[in-house]
């Protein structure tokens, strides 16, 4: 698995971080590669009945990093270049970031290899509930527990929770979040990565004196994540000048309605089409002069390439590893750009998810304004520790976020001990 997993640029991007901040933290040898590599790595086949009554297989993987600190939570994402490596370094950092905002859960992630706008619905509910037919044996409420990631949703959420509570007998909310709140879902849970991500730039702004009003948004993604975070800074008093999606991008200097070009995705699956503002490429995009530049797609998209061309004063990293290692050191060699490193800036999700588990377990519900409240005092309390150790070190704010997770997973493992 080791060899195999070296061969994924986006998992050897994920432990040069770790790498980084272990040094920094120096971190036993044998400790240090018992928390990089993950704990289980399954990789299943989805033969499926197709609309036009031929039979398909799809490839999925699910990947558990650690288990040490209580079961294992992610999203699953249904893309058509998803891989083991990415799956697995996207799980990594999910353990980070649950440490970090003080989750009790390990960190995992899954995918599909799939494109879902070409497919019908009953054609994704199959594959869906095959998936999680096959993750039975390895997925539970106490053992590992999903929930949406580009290219899933809340639907497919409700469909996997059908499957696995058909298996169990009787109903069981708790085994994935971001599903429907009609059948055991958060309040707020949809919008959370998103609204967590303008929650913070409003904050990092308004400590670096810069007005709401005053600040120029760029979104690279205008997807769910992408979206919200849109919809939060523009209802604080900011412009979003530029968004984009698979079509390409979309700019306008004086302002872009992010509701209509919300409305038009929803009924159209996509912004190709939509007149409301210029189109430029998605590279373009990347490089417009703005005061935040939010990546809120893929990850490595602000690469060795292009780092050096960006005029953003704030970068955002609303998806997960956006930023290569490359563009990380030209970044830090300018000096002039402030990262909100992903596994903060984009923690809401898993943060919003954790109290959906919660109210599951329990059977009982918050009020959309009292999640809203109890997501903000956590990022505030993360932002704030995160800033305190960027301080106490000397280190850059990614590193910082990293060795703060790091070091709670590595206090967890040696207290716990290794098992005979």
């Amino acid at each position: 698995m080791k060899t195999y997993l070296n061969s994924s640029p986006v998992f050897c991007m994920a432990c040069n971080q770790y790498e980084r901040a272990a040094e920094i933290l120096d971190v036993p040898h044998d400790l240090r590669e018992r928390a990089k590599f993950p704990k289980r790595s399954i990789a299943v086949s989805l033969p499926i009945k197709m609309d036009d009554g031929s039979t398909r297989i799809f490839e999925g993987y699910r990947v558990q990093h650690h288990l040490t600190m209580g079961p294992t939570k992610g999203g699953l994402r249904f893309h058509p270049d998803v891989n083991v490596g990415e799956v697995a370094a996207l799980a990594m950092w999910m353990s980070w970031k649950c440490a970090l905002v003080g989750l009790p859960y390990g960190g995992a992630k899954g995918g599909i290899k799939i494109d879902p706008s070409k497919h019908s619905q009953g054609e994704i509910e199959r594959v869906s509930r095959r998936f999680m037919q096959e993750m039975i044996p390895f997925v539970g409420p106490n053992t590992d527990v999903m929930a949406p990631d580009v290219g899933s949703n809340p639907q497919i959420m409700a469909w996997m929770m059908d499957t696995y509570s058909n298996h169990i007998g009787h109903s069981v909310p708790a085994i994935v979040t971001g599903k429907p709140v009609e059948i055991g879902g958060s309040r707020g849970r949809l919008e959370a990565t998103g609204r967590g991500v303008a929650y913070l730039v409003k904050r990092y702004l308004e400590n670096s004196g810069i007005k709401m009003h005053q600040a120029k948004i760029v979104i690279q993604g205008y997807g769910n994540v992408g979206s919200q975070a849109a919809l939060g800074l523009s209802g604080y008093g900011a412009k979003i000048i530029a968004i984009s999606d698979a079509s390409g991008g979309y700019y306008d200097p004086r302002g872009i309605d992010v509701h209509d070009a919300l409305r038009y995705g929803h009924a159209h699956r996509t912004l190709e089409g939509w007149n409301g503002a210029e189109k430029i490429s998605n590279e373009d995009l990347l490089e417009l002069e703005c005061t935040v530049l939010i990546p809120a797609a893929l990850e490595r998209v602000i690469t060795s390439k292009n780092a050096a061309n960006l005029k953003c004063r704030f970068l955002a990293e609303a998806a997960n590893g956006p930023t290569s290692n490359g563009a990380d050191r030209i970044i830090e060699e300018r000096g002039d750009i402030e990262i909100i490193p992903d596994i903060l800036c984009n923690s809401g999700g898993v943060i919003v998810s954790y109290f959906e588990w919660v109210q599951d377990i329990q059977s009982f519900s918050w009020e959309h304004d009292e999640i809203l409240r109890k997501l903000f005092g956590i990022l505030d309390k993360a932002r704030y520790n995160v800033e305190c150790q960027k301080e106490k070190l000397g280190i850059p704010r990614r590193l910082a976020a990293l060795t703060l997770g790091i070091s709670k997973v590595m206090d967890a493992k040696k207290l716990r001990g290794l098992f005979p």
